[in-house]
């Protein structure tokens, strides 16, 4: 692939994804990691980054939905996956077929794991999920009996294989919040009684990013890390990447498309929010909102053009956005960083994140398919 032809693509650095893991693996040294790669890995591109996260020593992978648990097996990857976001009706049967850990956090769940599994003639491996305080998926307190007791009498008689007690913490980006504790005791509660009516998990886990990087009582047998293996900050109150030893694994380029001379007080974009105040130059920067920049960032969104961090002038259109560069200059087909690790000075998924009044999560999660990926270091 051409970039310098390229009117927009994602530049993925492999090698950042393997460093990452392995910085997350000293943070928890006596935990596995998973590496989740649900979303197509943050957008970073599934298959390549579940690649380079086992090469780094990750040991499991995560997946939101049976489609991308089963796209990692189509793949040729055999290490362990668990896949957690399921409906009435899922494939069942083909993740059990597969090897893959199924998340239960309910008793219609389990029914159709069984009934599954003894269509495949084989058991399944069943992770059953604690709601601990989050309020989302998860079995609550109060049925935990009736799904532990249900999950143990279904491994009796050979359609289920108990492989995991887990939860996800609500609040772990945000340390010192009063729910860590309560959901932590939750979590050892609700564990201790699964251990007690006769369940032998393999892994035991609650730790997503944040918790990785700040709650060490928290690791267990396993922790689960998603933007972090990306490079990206869970959070600005935990730290930069730099200060957490990461470092981010995308960098989002563009092809200037055009540049133009315009007199004092011409209006750029629908709705003219912006106006030149003086004699410019406006160079046209072919992504938009279709792409994954963000809308909301109109007028604010940082990008580096000619060397020098520009604002999008006006607002963000589907395939397009402006930057008014004043007096300065630059040519068609000169690069626009749109976002990067920074080291160059180009702006970060972070201070995107802040244009758009959003999280570092969705910025680089929202690059979409019609941006192609490139990868290096592969």
């Amino acid at each position: 692939m051409n970039e310098t032809a390229t009117r927009v693509y994602a530049e993925i650095d492999l090698d950042a994804v393997r460093r990452n893991v392995r910085a997350l693996r000293e943070r928890a040294p006596r935990a596995q990691v998973m590496a989740v790669v649900k979303a197509d890995a943050y957008g970073h591109g599934a298959i390549p980054c579940a690649r380079a996260a086992l090469d780094a020593g990750a040991a499991w992978l995560g997946t939101a939905t049976p489609d991308e648990a089963l796209a990692l097996r189509a793949a040729g990857i055999d290490a362990p996956v668990m896949c957690w976001l399921w409906t009435p009706g899922g494939p069942w049967r083909e993740a059990i077929e597969a090897g893959i850990d199924v998340s239960v956090s309910g008793m219609w769940a389990l029914e159709e794991v069984r009934a599954a599994a003894r269509a495949a003639g084989r058991p399944a491996r069943v992770q059953l999920k604690a709601d601990t305080g989050l309020g989302r998926n998860g079995c609550q307190p109060a049925d935990w009996a009736e799904l532990v007791g249900a999950a143990v009498a279904a491994q009796a008689e050979g359609t289920v294989h108990v492989t995991g007690v887990w939860s996800h913490f609500a609040c772990a980006d945000e340390p010192g919040h009063p729910s860590i504790g309560l959901q932590l005791a939750a979590f050892r509660e609700m564990l201790a009684h699964a251990e007690k009516e006769g369940v032998e998990p393999e892994v035991r886990h609650i730790a997503n990013s944040p918790a990785t990087l700040t709650l060490p009582e928290s690791h267990f047998d396993l922790v689960r890390c998603g933007l972090a293996v990306y490079g990206v900050s869970p959070a600005p109150e935990i730290g930069t990447p730099a200060q957490l030893g990461l470092r981010p694994a995308m960098t989002l380029k563009a092809s200037v498309a055009l540049v133009k001379a315009v007199p004092a007080g011409h209006g750029v974009s629908y709705g003219h929010h912006h106006v030149t105040a003086a004699e410019s130059h406006l160079a046209l920067i072919p992504a938009g909102y279709a792409d994954g920049i963000p809308r909301h960032a109109s007028g604010r969104g940082p990008v580096l053009v000619g060397g020098k961090t520009r604002t999008v002038a006006g607002r963000v259109a589907m395939d397009q956005f402006v930057v008014d560069l004043g007096s300065d200059q630059v040519r068609e087909g000169d690069e626009a960083v749109i976002f990067g690790p920074g080291d160059r000075g180009e702006p970060t998924a972070e201070d995107w994140a802040q244009a758009a009044g959003t999280i570092a999560y969705e910025i680089v999660t929202r690059i979409g398919g019609r941006v192609p990926r490139v990868y290096r270091n592969g």
